[in-house]
């Protein structure tokens, strides 16, 4: 029975016998059986992740503000990638379920209604990241995608840009929601046009900014700033703009999304919406193994907003 336990909670034995169980496991090769542990309780200790991209940098800093907490605990991680695509999704949710884990992280609230079925009748603790929204299948962690990206916008309407536009790649349903906050608020100010937006199914790159600030620029030659949906199309807009002679931010003003080192880095510097990244991966991680261990959280949704820093790229009037 101490040997048992030392495996499946650590912390219930002394260090001196786990020491001890640890050596004797060392020298037989034991590994533990993870479905006959699954048999015998019901459950296992892995927690699944489900992102979309494990290349995107923003996917990079979730993940290793979970691997930073779940570090030294019982707790094991199986990361999927469902590479933007709704039935990979569903396909992991599945097989994850099917695996009997303690609990699940995902992103997003857009789930298929497939998937939506499986989750809320998962017989496990959940945590949806990187949005708020309503009606969480459990527990929720993010921030408003439509709110920062608004904010954004204001910001360049502050500094004088009158002639806003908006480049977006993927356009999944997060560079939706960001497209709808610029709409809105250019909207509202009256300078909202159709004319000024260029969006493309492709993944984002840098070199893909590029090409988007010159398909707008060809179509819209008055544009006067633009709103990007990630930070490597406002790197590509700067490099663009360098290229064209135009001054930044004299001439034209770029913000980008997410704020990642490089857009501190740019030459100019350029300003960013800052998300908390490192800060959603561990305390999604928290809320779920807090909730696992009896302690429910003291809200199941957490909304940990959002930054618009102002940087050399913007400042029109500084």
């Amino acid at each position: 029975m101490t040997v048992s336990r030392a495996l499946r909670d650590p912390d219930k034995v002394s260090a001196k016998t786990r020491v001890k169980i640890q050596a004797v496991v060392d020298r037989l090769g034991y590994v533990p059986d993870p479905a006959a542990s699954a048999l015998a309780a019901g459950k296992t200790n892995v927690i699944g992740v489900i992102v979309p991209s494990v290349t995107n940098n923003v996917f990079s800093d979730v993940m290793r503000g979970v691997y930073e907490v779940a570090e030294g605990s019982k707790w094991q991680i199986q990361l999927g990638n469902s590479r933007y695509s709704p039935l990979e999704e569903e396909n992991l949710v599945r097989t994850f379920l099917s695996q009997k884990p303690a609990g699940l992280i995902l992103s997003g609230l857009d789930q298929s209604d497939e998937t939506s079925k499986l989750l809320m009748n998962a017989d496990c603790r959940i945590v949806q990241i990187m949005e708020c929204g309503p009606d969480p299948f459990d527990m929720m962690i993010g921030f408003s995608h439509v709110e920062a990206s608004a904010a954004a916008t204001r910001h360049l309407l502050e500094e004088g840009y009158q002639r806003p536009g908006y480049i977006a790649a993927r356009l999944d349903p997060r560079s939706q929601r960001r497209l709808a906050g610029f709409r809105a608020e250019a909207e509202k100010a009256g300078v909202f046009s159709d004319g000024r937006i260029v969006t493309t199914p492709r993944p984002s790159t840098v070199t893909l900014g590029c090409e988007l600030v010159a398909d707008l620029l060809s179509k819209a030659p008055e544009t006067d700033a633009i709103l990007c949906n990630n930070d490597d199309l406002a790197l590509g807009a700067l490099f663009e703009c360098q290229r064209r002679g135009l001054r930044v931010p004299q001439d034209f003003g770029i913000c980008g999304f997410n704020d990642l080192e490089m857009m501190a880095a740019a030459n100019p510097s350029i300003t960013s919406v800052r998300t908390y990244r490192l800060d959603m991966g561990r305390e999604a991680f928290e809320m779920l193994t807090g909730a696992l261990g009896g302690a429910e959280p003291g809200q199941a949704l957490i909304d940990l907003g959002y930054e618009v820093v102002a940087r050399q790229s913007t400042a029109r009037h500084r």
